[in-house]
């Protein structure tokens, strides 16, 4: 089944917005933070690929990604939830609106 154009348009709208409040939500605010002070300090060292601070900052940068897809996540199950139930409501809708085809025999 192929979706709309206006349809996918609405999801891509959505996906952007909730994208964009997530990235910037104060719970991963702090870590984000963190993860650019891990970042900044990890230019300091020499060999970067083993320096404990490039751990750190990989182990920052990892927590923050874990945290917004966590919230995407979560955010698209509601979304996803909320959609169904306006589309079974208005099926239910319809199906008592329309007129009976059955014989009354």
């Amino acid at each position: 089944m192929e979706f709309p154009s206006w349809f996918k348009q609405m999801v891509q709208k959505r996906l952007d917005k909730v994208s964009a409040q997530v990235a910037y939500h104060p719970d991963i605010e702090q870590i984000r933070k963190e993860e650019d002070i891990a970042f900044k300090a990890m230019f300091a060292e020499i060999d970067i690929k083993h320096s404990p601070i490039f751990s750190e900052w990989e182990d920052r940068h990892n927590l923050m990604q874990a945290m917004m897809n966590e919230k995407l996540y979560f955010r698209g199950m509601q979304d996803g939830i909320q959609l169904a139930v306006v589309i079974l409501y208005h099926s239910c809708w319809q199906d008592e609106e329309a007129p009976s085809t059955g014989n009354p025999n």
